[in-house]
């Protein structure tokens, strides 16, 4: 891991708790009652960043080595860190850990929600720089929760990672700050449909979804519950006219039996749209598991 040359700061006697939001309670123009963060992290006060990880168990952070289930990158060996915290609130979210945790309103399918202590950690980026460089890869995934939320902090961490390519997996509505952007090679953008559970209005912003649209690097990754699904996905397209050959549909599921019946309805729907498929290749080697 390279430092900066520059003479560092002194470090306090005492760093600061970590920020913390407040829940945000109003309604939407669609009448549902939303609840979220209410904003990214502004810069922290102090030296060094923090990031507020996912766990794999209570106490051990969600970085690990595996091939890439998704996307453009499907196949690939990489290094994943997976954050905590979202924005959003998708009802089907297979890592609802990262956000749903005790008290939050928002609905998700399942009903469980999570003791926080046990599913969050927090750690200095030099600390996490050490374990992703320990795992042997040259690309790394971070995803989350939502990891925008956290890009002061992962902009000082791929400092610290100068040789790592890296794809960032965001749902779109938050941008990048110059200092992590130049970092980026891949963004992978899921914006959220209408079967998310999430307004449209919180979940598809204009002026975010034009940015990424005119992006070379930026994919779209659209999850399809349902073929009546793609018309949005069609609306959205013709809306935006994101890259050809860059959106992805890719069948909601977390079991291999769900995405197999999914994928036989969805395949003619990506012949006749010109869409590529995504499958979910973690699923079907390791089934619904953290830290895979």
């Amino acid at each position: 891991m390279r430092t900066s040359s520059s003479a560092r700061t002194p470090r306090r006697s005492r760093r600061p708790a970590p920020i913390t939001r407040t829940i945000q309670r109003k309604r939407s123009a669609s009448g549902l009652r939303w609840t979220g963060w209410d904003e990214p992290d502004p810069p922290h006060p102090w030296e060094d960043p923090v990031l507020t990880l996912a766990t794999q168990e209570p106490g051990e952070p969600e970085i690990f080595a595996s091939l890439q289930g998704e996307g453009p990158s499907a196949g690939v060996p990489v290094a994943f860190l997976r954050l905590s915290r979202c924005n959003l609130a998708c009802q089907w979210c297979d890592t609802a850990y990262t956000w749903h945790f005790e008290g939050d309103e928002r609905p998700h399918r399942s009903g469980e929600t999570f003791e926080r202590k046990a599913n969050q950690i927090t750690l200095g980026e030099e600390e996490v720089a050490r374990r992703i460089a320990a795992l042997g890869q040259n690309r790394l995934v971070i995803t989350g929760g939502e990891p925008l939320l956290q890009a002061n902090a992962l902009a000082k961490l791929l400092e610290l990672l100068p040789d790592m390519t890296v794809e960032i997996e965001t749902n779109g509505t938050v941008a990048a700050p110059p200092r992590l952007d130049v970092r980026v090679d891949q963004y992978n953008v899921s914006p959220k449909l209408a079967h998310s559970g999430n307004p449209a209005e919180v979940a598809l912003l204009p002026e975010r979804l034009d940015a990424y649209a005119t992006d070379p690097r930026a994919w779209f990754k659209f999850v399809i519950a349902a073929p009546e699904d793609v018309a949005e996905v069609l609306a959205l397209q013709a809306r935006y006219r994101f890259r050809p050959g860059h959106v992805f549909l890719m069948p909601e599921g977390t079991d291999s039996a769900t995405l197999r019946a999914r994928q036989e309805w969805l395949a003619p729907l990506c012949l006749e749209h010109g869409f590529r498929m995504s499958d979910r290749l973690h699923i079907h080697l390791y089934g619904d598991t953290r830290g895979t």
